[in-house]
């Protein structure tokens, strides 16, 4: 008897909904970002301050006398088994080892070539997808650059459209992590309500993107370039990179 009352409340109870008109219609659209794969570099400031308060903390250091250290080294010795003190000889690097380590160049081919459809560039910055391409609300008709975006129809949540959005783009999600339920801005325009979510690159280095004329992955000022002043002064405080 429970179960059939709870069925006939659910039916009762109407699909969760925007109420939209024509003239106010909602769009998702999805910020999808790439983190910065390296460190960025330090400041010059900042590594100026970092030296200073090294050198200053360095003429109050106090050191061991030698005499004191060579007693503490032969009583070790004396005490631990050979296999120990091998291993603590090792650790305090007085073995003869060495380790050819060469790091990878921070500037790649993707920097040298000015290659924007590539995800290997700009290393220490964050990336942003961009498209080029008709959008929606623009009476021109004209394409320009936008972000992955969908009109909502009939999507259980806001984020579900964006999601179709950005799967509509890149053809999986499988490396794309959404942050949050919530966007994380609004743009009220003369024909339609814009909602932002942002999502995230995991564990990917290229994306098969289409249904677009073109597309780049651009840093926030280059972002902001690609942007009329209006829309491009409500990015520059909405994005914090």
């Amino acid at each position: 008897m429970q179960r059939l009352c709870a069925k006939l409340a659910r039916s009762l109870v109407p699909a969760r909904g925007f109420c939209t008109s024509n003239s106010d219609k909602i769009v998702a659209s999805v910020l999808f970002e790439r983190l910065p794969v390296v460190i960025p570099k330090i400041d010059p400031v900042i590594y100026a301050f970092q030296e200073f308060s090294f050198r200053w903390g360095q003429q109050f250091r106090r050191e061991y006398p030698d005499q004191f250290l060579k007693k503490s080294d032969t009583r070790f010795k004396l005490q631990m088994p050979s296999t120990i003190v091998a291993r603590h000889m090792f650790c305090r690097g007085t073995g003869s080892y060495q380790i050819d380590y060469v790091p990878a160049p921070r500037i790649t081919e993707a920097d040298k070539t000015d290659d924007k459809r590539s995800l290997q560039r700009a290393l220490d910055r964050r990336l942003y997808l961009l498209l080029y391409g008709t959008t929606y609300g623009d009476p021109s008709g004209e394409p320009v650059w936008h972000f992955p975006e969908k009109a909502y129809e009939s999507e259980e949540t806001l984020r579900k459209c964006a999601e179709t959005a950005l799967e509509s783009v890149i053809g999986d999600l499988s490396h794309t992590y959404f942050v949050g339920n919530a966007p994380m801005g609004h743009m009220q325009l003369p024909v339609c309500k814009r909602f932002f979510f942002k999502s995230q690159v995991i564990a990917a280095n290229s994306f098969k993107v289409g249904k677009c004329k073109d597309f780049a992955w651009v840093t926030k000022d280059e972002l902001l370039e690609r942007f009329p002043e209006q829309a491009a002064e409500f990015l520059k405080k909405m994005i914090i990179s």
